[in-house]
Protein backbone atom coordinates (compact mmCIF):
# COMPACT_ATOMS: atom_id res chain seq x y z
CA UNK A 1 0.00 0.00 0.00
CA UNK A 2 1.18 3.73 -0.46
CA UNK A 3 2.22 5.52 2.55
CA UNK A 4 0.46 8.85 1.64
CA UNK A 5 -3.10 9.20 2.80
CA UNK A 6 -5.89 9.52 -0.55
CA UNK A 7 -8.29 11.81 0.32
CA UNK A 8 -12.17 10.86 0.48
CA UNK A 9 -12.45 12.23 -3.32
CA UNK A 10 -9.39 10.40 -4.88
CA UNK A 11 -10.87 6.84 -2.81
CA UNK A 12 -14.29 7.90 -4.70
CA UNK A 13 -13.24 8.42 -7.81
CA UNK A 14 -10.92 5.01 -8.11
CA UNK A 15 -13.94 3.10 -6.07
CA UNK A 16 -16.13 4.25 -9.65
CA UNK A 17 -12.61 3.40 -11.87
CA UNK A 18 -12.07 -0.25 -10.33
CA UNK A 19 -15.91 -1.23 -10.10
CA UNK A 20 -15.63 -1.50 -6.11
CA UNK A 21 -17.15 0.54 -3.37
CA UNK A 22 -16.61 2.65 -0.12
CA UNK A 23 -18.87 0.73 3.04
CA UNK A 24 -20.29 3.85 4.75
CA UNK A 25 -21.42 2.72 8.01
CA UNK A 26 -23.40 4.71 10.15
CA UNK A 27 -23.04 5.58 13.95
CA UNK A 28 -26.00 6.40 15.88
CA UNK A 29 -24.40 5.42 19.01
CA UNK A 30 -20.86 5.78 20.25
CA UNK A 31 -20.35 2.18 21.10
CA UNK A 32 -21.08 1.13 17.52
CA UNK A 33 -17.99 2.88 16.10
CA UNK A 34 -14.43 0.84 17.48
CA UNK A 35 -16.51 -2.41 16.08
CA UNK A 36 -16.92 -0.52 12.73
CA UNK A 37 -13.51 0.53 12.86
CA UNK A 38 -12.10 -3.00 13.63
CA UNK A 39 -13.96 -4.78 11.12
CA UNK A 40 -12.94 -2.34 8.14
CA UNK A 41 -9.31 -3.37 9.73
CA UNK A 42 -9.89 -6.77 9.89
CA UNK A 43 -10.79 -7.21 6.30
CA UNK A 44 -8.72 -4.54 5.07
CA UNK A 45 -11.30 -2.63 3.49
CA UNK A 46 -11.64 1.11 3.32
CA UNK A 47 -15.26 2.88 4.38
CA UNK A 48 -16.67 5.67 5.63
CA UNK A 49 -17.37 6.13 9.20
CA UNK A 50 -20.98 8.40 8.80
CA UNK A 51 -22.74 10.55 11.35
CA UNK A 52 -26.61 11.73 9.72
CA UNK A 53 -28.12 14.84 11.44
CA UNK A 54 -31.18 13.03 12.47
CA UNK A 55 -28.24 10.77 14.21
CA UNK A 56 -27.40 12.57 16.87
CA UNK A 57 -31.38 14.77 17.08
CA UNK A 58 -33.29 11.14 17.57
CA UNK A 59 -30.48 8.66 18.67
CA UNK A 60 -27.71 9.25 20.96
CA UNK A 61 -24.46 10.28 18.14
CA UNK A 62 -24.52 13.57 20.76
CA UNK A 63 -23.30 15.77 17.75
CA UNK A 64 -21.52 16.22 15.11
CA UNK A 65 -18.18 17.11 17.25
CA UNK A 66 -18.96 14.33 19.57
CA UNK A 67 -18.51 11.90 16.91
CA UNK A 68 -15.56 13.64 14.90
CA UNK A 69 -13.73 13.40 18.65
CA UNK A 70 -14.59 9.77 19.24
CA UNK A 71 -13.19 9.35 15.85
CA UNK A 72 -9.99 10.61 16.40
CA UNK A 73 -9.60 7.94 19.17
CA UNK A 74 -10.42 4.98 16.89
CA UNK A 75 -9.55 6.03 13.41
CA UNK A 76 -7.07 3.75 11.04
CA UNK A 77 -6.67 6.00 8.28
CA UNK A 78 -5.62 2.46 6.20
CA UNK A 79 -8.79 2.04 6.52
CA UNK A 80 -11.57 4.76 7.44
CA UNK A 81 -12.42 8.28 6.66
CA UNK A 82 -15.30 10.59 8.80
CA UNK A 83 -18.41 11.77 6.82
CA UNK A 84 -21.18 13.55 7.65
CA UNK A 85 -24.45 11.63 6.18
CA UNK A 86 -27.87 13.61 5.20
CA UNK A 87 -28.01 16.93 6.66
CA UNK A 88 -31.12 18.05 5.26
CA UNK A 89 -32.19 21.74 3.70
CA UNK A 90 -36.15 19.89 5.39
CA UNK A 91 -36.14 17.10 7.64
CA UNK A 92 -37.93 14.09 7.85
CA UNK A 93 -40.48 16.26 10.19
CA UNK A 94 -40.93 18.86 7.51
CA UNK A 95 -39.19 21.02 9.64
CA UNK A 96 -36.70 23.51 7.91
CA UNK A 97 -32.77 23.32 8.98
CA UNK A 98 -29.65 25.94 9.25
CA UNK A 99 -27.80 23.36 7.06
CA UNK A 100 -25.41 25.68 6.06
CA UNK A 101 -24.50 26.33 9.94
CA UNK A 102 -24.25 22.29 10.50
CA UNK A 103 -22.07 21.49 7.50
CA UNK A 104 -19.45 24.21 8.21
CA UNK A 105 -19.58 22.59 11.65
CA UNK A 106 -18.47 19.42 9.85
CA UNK A 107 -15.61 21.41 7.64
CA UNK A 108 -14.65 23.20 10.83
CA UNK A 109 -14.18 19.72 12.79
CA UNK A 110 -12.36 18.46 10.38
CA UNK A 111 -14.97 15.99 8.58
CA UNK A 112 -13.20 14.96 5.03
CA UNK A 113 -16.87 14.49 3.14
CA UNK A 114 -20.05 16.10 3.60
CA UNK A 115 -23.74 15.84 2.57
CA UNK A 116 -26.31 17.93 1.54
CA UNK A 117 -30.15 16.43 0.91
CA UNK A 118 -32.19 19.28 -0.71
CA UNK A 119 -34.46 15.97 -2.19
CA UNK A 120 -37.36 17.84 -1.09
CA UNK A 121 -36.92 20.59 -2.37
CA UNK A 122 -38.28 21.65 -6.50
CA UNK A 123 -35.10 20.53 -8.34
CA UNK A 124 -34.65 24.85 -9.03
CA UNK A 125 -34.23 24.93 -5.18
CA UNK A 126 -32.27 21.79 -4.59
CA UNK A 127 -29.66 22.70 -7.13
CA UNK A 128 -29.53 26.36 -5.63
CA UNK A 129 -28.64 24.79 -1.99
CA UNK A 130 -26.43 22.35 -3.12
CA UNK A 131 -24.33 24.79 -4.87
CA UNK A 132 -24.01 26.98 -2.06
CA UNK A 133 -22.58 24.11 0.05
CA UNK A 134 -20.26 23.10 -2.61
CA UNK A 135 -18.77 26.43 -3.13
CA UNK A 136 -18.51 26.59 0.82
CA UNK A 137 -16.73 22.87 1.05
CA UNK A 138 -14.63 23.12 -2.00
CA UNK A 139 -12.71 26.49 -0.16
CA UNK A 140 -11.79 24.09 1.63
CA UNK A 141 -10.99 21.10 -0.26
CA UNK A 142 -13.91 18.96 1.02
CA UNK A 143 -15.60 17.22 -1.71
CA UNK A 144 -19.93 17.36 -1.48
CA UNK A 145 -22.59 14.40 -1.57
CA UNK A 146 -26.07 15.53 -2.80
CA UNK A 147 -29.32 13.35 -3.35
CA UNK A 148 -31.71 13.84 -6.25
CA UNK A 149 -35.10 11.65 -6.46
CA UNK A 150 -36.87 10.69 -3.39
CA UNK A 151 -35.42 7.50 -1.08
CA UNK A 152 -38.38 7.12 0.56
CA UNK A 153 -38.49 5.98 4.33
CA UNK A 154 -37.24 8.39 6.85
CA UNK A 155 -40.54 9.97 6.90
CA UNK A 156 -43.96 9.65 9.61
CA UNK A 157 -46.31 6.79 8.38
CA UNK A 158 -46.20 3.94 7.19
CA UNK A 159 -44.52 3.62 3.05
CA UNK A 160 -47.35 3.09 0.49
CA UNK A 161 -46.96 -0.81 -1.08
CA UNK A 162 -43.12 -1.49 -2.28
CA UNK A 163 -44.30 -2.98 -5.48
CA UNK A 164 -46.28 -0.09 -6.08
CA UNK A 165 -43.62 2.03 -5.56
CA UNK A 166 -41.23 0.11 -7.94
CA UNK A 167 -43.15 -0.52 -10.89
CA UNK A 168 -44.28 3.05 -11.06
CA UNK A 169 -41.19 4.51 -10.36
CA UNK A 170 -41.90 6.87 -8.31
CA UNK A 171 -39.30 9.01 -6.81
CA UNK A 172 -36.76 7.55 -9.34
CA UNK A 173 -33.91 9.55 -9.82
CA UNK A 174 -34.72 11.37 -12.94
CA UNK A 175 -31.74 10.87 -15.70
CA UNK A 176 -32.23 14.32 -17.77
CA UNK A 177 -32.58 16.10 -14.01
CA UNK A 178 -29.26 14.30 -12.71
CA UNK A 179 -27.42 15.90 -16.07
CA UNK A 180 -28.46 19.28 -15.35
CA UNK A 181 -27.89 19.09 -11.52
CA UNK A 182 -24.29 18.24 -11.85
CA UNK A 183 -23.47 20.76 -14.30
CA UNK A 184 -25.08 23.48 -12.48
CA UNK A 185 -24.00 22.50 -8.94
CA UNK A 186 -20.65 21.02 -9.19
CA UNK A 187 -21.57 18.02 -6.88
CA UNK A 188 -18.56 15.48 -6.71
CA UNK A 189 -20.81 12.64 -5.75
CA UNK A 190 -24.97 12.16 -6.79
CA UNK A 191 -27.10 9.75 -4.15
CA UNK A 192 -29.92 8.46 -6.72
CA UNK A 193 -32.98 6.70 -6.08
CA UNK A 194 -33.38 3.69 -7.85
CA UNK A 195 -35.58 1.43 -5.83
CA UNK A 196 -33.49 1.73 -2.74
CA UNK A 197 -35.57 2.80 0.64
CA UNK A 198 -34.20 4.22 3.78
CA UNK A 199 -34.99 2.28 7.25
CA UNK A 200 -37.93 3.83 9.32
CA UNK A 201 -36.32 6.00 12.19
CA UNK A 202 -39.82 6.25 13.77
CA UNK A 203 -39.65 5.21 17.74
CA UNK A 204 -42.61 2.62 16.45
CA UNK A 205 -41.27 1.25 13.79
CA UNK A 206 -37.37 1.01 14.17
CA UNK A 207 -37.27 -2.49 15.22
CA UNK A 208 -39.45 -3.63 12.28
CA UNK A 209 -37.41 -5.57 9.64
CA UNK A 210 -37.00 -3.63 6.96
CA UNK A 211 -39.10 -4.20 2.99
CA UNK A 212 -36.88 -6.31 0.79
CA UNK A 213 -35.71 -3.67 -1.69
CA UNK A 214 -35.12 -3.95 -5.45
CA UNK A 215 -32.87 -1.81 -7.67
CA UNK A 216 -33.43 -0.84 -10.94
CA UNK A 217 -30.43 -1.44 -12.63
CA UNK A 218 -30.82 -0.48 -15.84
CA UNK A 219 -31.69 2.70 -14.84
CA UNK A 220 -28.79 3.47 -12.53
CA UNK A 221 -26.71 2.45 -15.54
CA UNK A 222 -28.49 4.99 -17.83
CA UNK A 223 -27.83 7.68 -15.13
CA UNK A 224 -24.01 6.75 -14.66
CA UNK A 225 -23.49 7.08 -18.25
CA UNK A 226 -25.44 10.52 -18.73
CA UNK A 227 -23.59 11.97 -15.61
CA UNK A 228 -20.14 10.20 -15.01
CA UNK A 229 -19.21 11.05 -11.22
CA UNK A 230 -19.25 8.74 -8.35
CA UNK A 231 -22.54 7.30 -7.19
CA UNK A 232 -24.42 6.80 -4.00
CA UNK A 233 -26.94 4.20 -2.82
CA UNK A 234 -28.73 4.48 0.83
CA UNK A 235 -30.64 2.54 1.98
CA UNK A 236 -28.19 -0.17 1.72
CA UNK A 237 -29.93 -3.18 4.03
CA UNK A 238 -31.97 -5.50 2.94
CA UNK A 239 -31.34 -4.93 -0.30
CA UNK A 240 -30.33 -8.53 -2.39
CA UNK A 241 -26.65 -9.29 -2.59
CA UNK A 242 -27.26 -9.65 -5.98
CA UNK A 243 -28.75 -6.17 -6.52
CA UNK A 244 -26.28 -4.76 -3.99
CA UNK A 245 -23.03 -6.28 -6.57
CA UNK A 246 -24.59 -5.28 -9.14
CA UNK A 247 -25.41 -1.30 -8.62
CA UNK A 248 -21.25 -1.49 -7.66
CA UNK A 249 -20.48 -2.79 -11.16
CA UNK A 250 -22.97 0.32 -12.54
CA UNK A 251 -21.37 3.24 -11.26
CA UNK A 252 -22.18 3.03 -7.06
CA UNK A 253 -19.21 4.06 -5.86
CA UNK A 254 -20.31 3.92 -1.89
CA UNK A 255 -23.07 2.35 0.10
CA UNK A 256 -24.86 3.31 3.15
CA UNK A 257 -25.66 0.73 5.51
CA UNK A 258 -27.07 1.77 9.11
CA UNK A 259 -30.27 -0.25 10.00
CA UNK A 260 -28.42 -3.58 9.31
CA UNK A 261 -25.86 -2.69 11.79
CA UNK A 262 -27.89 -0.39 14.45
CA UNK A 263 -31.21 -3.29 15.18
CA UNK A 264 -28.33 -5.69 16.54
CA UNK A 265 -27.08 -2.98 18.77
CA UNK A 266 -30.14 -1.89 20.26
CA UNK A 267 -31.45 -5.23 21.08
CA UNK A 268 -28.43 -5.99 23.47
CA UNK A 269 -26.45 -2.43 24.13
CA UNK A 270 -28.72 -1.91 27.90
CA UNK A 271 -28.07 -5.50 28.98
CA UNK A 272 -24.86 -6.51 27.18
CA UNK A 273 -22.83 -3.54 25.69
CA UNK A 274 -19.98 -6.06 24.91
CA UNK A 275 -21.95 -8.50 22.87
CA UNK A 276 -23.69 -5.03 21.47
CA UNK A 277 -20.63 -4.12 20.16
CA UNK A 278 -19.49 -7.68 19.55
CA UNK A 279 -22.86 -8.33 17.09
CA UNK A 280 -21.97 -5.04 15.15
CA UNK A 281 -18.48 -6.06 14.01
CA UNK A 282 -19.57 -9.64 13.09
CA UNK A 283 -22.58 -7.78 10.80
CA UNK A 284 -20.38 -5.11 9.43
CA UNK A 285 -17.86 -7.97 8.42
CA UNK A 286 -20.66 -9.24 6.77
CA UNK A 287 -21.96 -6.54 4.98
CA UNK A 288 -18.55 -5.76 3.36
CA UNK A 289 -17.66 -9.40 2.78
CA UNK A 290 -20.94 -11.22 1.89
CA UNK A 291 -23.41 -8.57 1.00
CA UNK A 292 -21.65 -5.77 -0.88
CA UNK A 293 -18.54 -7.71 -2.00
CA UNK A 294 -15.74 -5.05 -1.38
CA UNK A 295 -13.37 -6.83 1.28
CA UNK A 296 -10.22 -6.12 0.56
CA UNK A 297 -10.56 -3.32 -1.59
CA UNK A 298 -7.78 -1.46 0.16
CA UNK A 299 -4.80 -2.90 -1.69
CA UNK A 300 -6.37 -1.46 -5.14
CA UNK A 301 -7.53 1.65 -3.61
CA UNK A 302 -4.70 3.11 -1.56
CA UNK A 303 -2.35 2.56 -4.82
CA UNK A 304 -4.40 5.29 -6.09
Amino acid sequence: MANTVPSTATLMTAALRLGTALPAFNIPYHGMMAPVVRALRDTRTVGLITVARLEWEKFGAGSPEAIRDLYEQVKDERFTRLHLDHCPVIDEDQLPVDYMAVIGRAIGVGYASVMVDGSRLALAENIAVTRRVVDLAHASGIPVEAELGAVLGHESGPLPPYEELFASGRGFTDVGEAVRFVRETGVDWLSVAIGNIHGAISAAAKADKKVSARLNIEHLAAIRAAVGIPLVLHGGTGIRREYLQESIHNGIAKVNIGMAIRQPYEALKDTDPAAAAEAVYRTAVAQVSDELGVAGNAEALLRT
